[in-house]
């Protein structure tokens, strides 16, 4: 039923998949010749061993593969004891699944047929390198805008770059990328053509020409409409062997007509100035994916216990200790007293906290920073009536930033991983994202890049630059305890993972551990 031009060699809904899963009849599709690119819309996945094999083969046949995944609504997120279960519901560990398995997603039934019209012109795109032409500037600022806050862009062109453009066009043109090369040379064939290769001359990963074409029934000369513009568009690519994609500014302006003969001559018609900027983003991304090894299966263990039992902070991080892990020296005070003089043995600065408290900051359940014994005994009377005893840490200093490094269990892949900014401020930010595991320093190092907060990591506007390698190396460690004891691990929540100046390390200054036990009789 679609019109926008896209070839299709199946269309299979796979129903309930109470006998054949969706990774199943994909898989055996896939395989087809005449198939050059799969799309999916998944509501769920049937098995994940399933989809991992259909990824590996995908990317064996050169093939890659779009979906359309749902359920991104917050009422699909299940509610955990821990802050981390607000942020790595099922959809961010679907999100992170396919990610990891070099499957783009798309958000819409439009944007699915465009991603899977460009894939089977250009297939992955080697880059996130657009280049745009159009005879408005309006349409180059629209271009420029649908391409903010993606990962494809629009580079400034280089001073010989842009004189090879600008001797194209005159003086009258400003040079630019999106580039309005205005209407001075609009059905001169040749001067189009010129201007056209000069600027794909550029090395650009998709080279795009925005075009409106007229509709029949308002408008002569239809069919010669931007003929010669197509032919120059063409010959440019040709000429730098580049890739290439027509875009119209909203999908009814490039009928079906127009879409079928530009796929035969090898130029992607895309339809629609959004889609093509996802469509764009979606080719560039698995062309990126590819680039990297395959991941290695997702560690799936299941749950072992009925019963969820949560040690208080002290027992948590005396199992946190014992992996190897960096926990700052602390220890278990019954009263007062015995808290004063654990924290003289400690040294000075301390923070004294409640035990038996998930989120201590949320009542008042931890005091940061104590300086002698004196302020520690006044903080123990406050805090004891508040918990099942008290916990004394030396405090961390030379904090740059705070992270959160959380694990929940998912009902489809096992216990996810989430790391974001960390904090009392971690859900108003929500500044997150979430790994399988396992998960390479790699994978940890990446995610931590695409955190906003990761420019104070670098020593944003001349402060200290942040110990990342420390925090790469203890989130890792922390993720190789987990695997270790997933099939006893609920959750564990680790708000904040205190990153340090360079040299000074990364520190657990707090633990949330959720364990299953198993139900007696």
């Amino acid at each position: 039923m679609q019109r926008r031009g896209l070839p299709l060699a199946f269309l299979v809904t796979a129903g309930n998949q109470a006998q054949t899963g969706l990774s199943e009849m994909a898989l055996d599709l896939i395989e087809d010749e005449r198939v050059t690119a799969l799309g999916l819309h998944i509501e769920a996945f049937d098995s994940v061993a399933g989809f991992e094999r259909l990824a590996a083969e995908a990317r064996e046949l050169k093939k890659p593969i779009i979906a359309m995944k749902v359920g991104r609504s917050e009422q699909a997120r299940q509610a955990t004891v821990s802050h981390t279960a607000s942020l790595a519901g099922s959809d961010a560990a679907s999100e992170a699944f396919l990610k990891r398995l070099g499957v783009a997603r798309v958000d819409s039934i439009p944007a699915l047929i465009e991603a899977l019209k460009l894939l089977h012109i250009t297939g992955p795109l080697p880059g996130c390198r657009l280049s745009s032409m159009s005879c408005s500037g309006g349409e180059a600022s629209i271009m420029a805008d649908c391409a903010e806050g993606r990962s494809v862009h629009f580079p400034v062109l280089s001073p010989d770059h842009r004189a090879r453009v600008e001797s194209t066009l005159g003086p009258l043109v400003a040079v630019a990328n999106p580039l309005d090369y205005h209407t001075f040379i609009w059905n001169n064939e040749p001067a189009m053509t010129a201007t056209f290769s000069a600027m794909v001359s550029g090395g650009f990963d998709l080279n795009i020409l925005v075009i409106d074409f007229p509709r029949r029934d308002r408008c002569l000369n239809v069919d010669e409409w931007g003929l010669a513009t197509l032919r120059s568009f063409e010959a440019a690519l040709k000429a730098h062997k580049a890739n290439g994609a027509i875009v119209s500014s909203i999908p009814e302006n490039l009928p079906e007509e127009h879409a079928d003969r530009l796929i035969v001559r090898g130029v992607a018609p895309l339809l629609g100035i959004p889609e093509a900027m996802e469509a764009a983003q979606a080719a560039a991304f698995i062309g990126n994916a590819w680039r990297e090894p395959f991941a290695q299966p997702v560690h799936t263990t299941v749950r072992c216990g009925t019963e969820r039992f949560t040690p208080d902070e002290a027992e948590g991080k005396e199992r946190l200790i014992k992996a190897g892990l960096p926990v700052p020296k602390g220890e278990r005070a019954n009263n007062a007293v015995e808290a004063a003089s654990l924290s003289q043995a400690l040294g000075f600065p301390v923070a004294l906290k409640a035990l038996g408290i998930a989120h201590k900051s949320e009542v008042g359940a931890v005091r940061l920073n104590l300086k002698d014994a004196e302020s520690v005994d006044n903080a123990a009377h406050d805090l004891l009536p508040l918990g099942t005893g008290l916990y004394v840490e030396h405090m961390v200093r030379d904090g740059v930033a705070e992270l959160i490094v959380g694990f929940t269990r998912d009902p489809m892949f096992g216990v996810v991983m989430t790391v974001g900014t960390g904090g009392v401020l971690v859900e108003l930010l929500r500044d997150s994202a979430t790994l399988m595991l396992p998960a390479t320093h790699h994978d940890i190092e990446a995610a931590l890049r695409g955190l906003k907060l990761y420019p104070l990591l670098e020593g944003y506007r001349g402060g200290p630059k942040a110990d990342v390698g420390a925090a790469v190396d203890a989130i890792a460690g922390i993720a190789a305890f987990v695997r270790k004891n997933a099939g006893e691990i609920e959750e564990l929540d680790i708000n904040p993972l205190i990153v340090c100046a360079e040299g000074r390390g990364a520190w657990i200054a707090d633990a949330l551990l959720v364990l299953g036990e198993k139900k007696n009789g």
